[in-house]
């Protein structure tokens, strides 16, 4: 039997990570975890019989004591619960939270040394020495679920990293590809939160079209596969084909290619090192018909250039990178600044705390990531408050 735990299982990776689940023979459902979708959470703890649920909150744990009445689940509620239930033994640990939020209950997972499949990429961009050193310390398996990563994963199968000679990962574009930077500028979050060709949740779908989501993974890249800096492309794909390219000293490309469904990924890692049959549409490439790449365009997607500054500074700037940013896409959200404001609140706490002794310590001790998140959400709300001053008016 197989034992298996989900952080963030009510959000688009945990669904699709309990769809392939669903299909499984001899799986024991250790732990589900998500946020306020109690009654979703519920659900599924109900279907799986769960050990455990655990929301985030705690003014949820009512309703999901009420909802799972009856069904032998335990509930619970809180960042304690969270990490008992990683600390329960368990197989193969899908860490779909999304933000920094994720980063201590991986760590947690990873003292089983099993495996645990990765989908949060703040864990990487913040603490990628402190997650990767841990796995190594408990003899542990960490796993890309980013399409792009699993791609760049396959991609390197039996290969010699040292002949490779660059990779390109890829982006859509998101609902801006061609929109003007004045009409950026205006965007809400309802239209920043309509992908064209992926079914993300609202925060995910919103840092795909300011290209925060690829500059994450620009910095995921390099902490995941030590590639350096310079060996990491991006190239804008508006048909979500093709998810990633190695390049090699011989010039030769390699390409991993499929529909835009994130059972893909998930289901390589579920089922590593082996290959099964997945329930994904095929690709069709003569009704695709084309595929087309181009330049990003830094100008109006400066997060891109950021990346690069992150991986440029070392240390903590990960951390600093992703709390600014959840910070002014939670402004962004609220409707407090602008969709190109959030680039601003970024590159600025990185420029501010720049000047803060730690910042150049190296990413592999908890406390220290977790306290320069906390200055950097504090930082980064100042100035978002003072820019959506200056936007209103006020």
């Amino acid at each position: 039997m197989r034992r298996v735990t989900v952080f963030g299982s009510t959000g688009s990776i945990g669904e699709s990570t309990l769809d392939l689940l669903s299909r499984e023979q001899d799986v024991q459902v250790i732990a589900l975890t998500g946020g306020r979708n109690v009654e979703r959470l519920a659900e599924q703890a109900r279907t799986f019989r769960a050990g455990i649920a655990v929301t985030a909150f705690d003014d949820c744990l009512p309703a999901l004591r009420d909802a799972l009445q009856g069904s032998g689940v335990e509930a619970a509620s809180g960042s304690a619960a969270l990490l008992e239930a990683a600390d329960r033994p368990a197989d193969w640990v899908m860490s779909a939270i999304v933000g920094a939020a994720g980063l201590a209950p991986g760590l947690h997972a990873l003292g089983q040394g099993k495996v645990l499949a990765l989908a949060n990429k703040e864990s990487l961009v913040s603490a990628g020495p402190l997650l990767l050193g841990s796995a190594v310390r408990h003899g542990a398996t960490v796993l890309p679920v980013d399409s792009e990563h699993s791609a760049i994963f396959q991609a390197l199968r039996g290969e010699d990293q040292a002949t490779v000679e660059r990779v390109i990962i890829t982006a859509s574009g998101g609902p801006f590809r061609t929109w003007s930077r004045e009409a950026m500028a205006r965007a809400t979050p309802a239209e920043a939160g309509r992908h064209p060709n992926w079914d993300m949740g609202q925060r995910i779908t919103i840092d795909s079209a300011s290209l925060f989501n690829k500059a994450m993974e620009v910095i995921e890249t390099r902490e995941f596969f030590g590639f350096s800096p310079h060996q990491i492309e991006v190239l804008v794909h508006p048909q979500s084909a093709v998810h990633a390219l190695v390049g090699f000293v011989d010039g030769a490309l390699m390409a991993h290619l499929g529909a835009p469904d994130m059972r893909h990924a998930i289901g390589h890692a579920l089922h590593w090192p082996e290959r099964r049959v997945l329930p994904v549409e095929r690709l069709d490439l003569a009704r695709l018909g084309r595929l087309d790449f181009e330049a990003p365009d830094e100008g109006r997607f400066p997060a891109l250039r950021l990346a690069r500054d992150v991986m440029r500074a070392g240390g903590l700037a990960g951390a600093v990178f992703t709390a600014a940013k959840e910070t002014a896409l939670d402004h962004f959200i609220a409707g407090r600044i602008g969709f190109l404001d959030m680039a601003g609140v970024v590159e600025e706490s990185l420029t501010r705390l720049a000047a803060q002794p730690d910042f150049g310590r190296p990413a592999d001790n908890l406390d220290a990531v977790l306290a320069m998140d906390g200055l950097a959400r504090r930082t980064a709300a100042e100035i978002a408050a003072m820019r959506g001053l200056t936007t209103t008016g006020a």
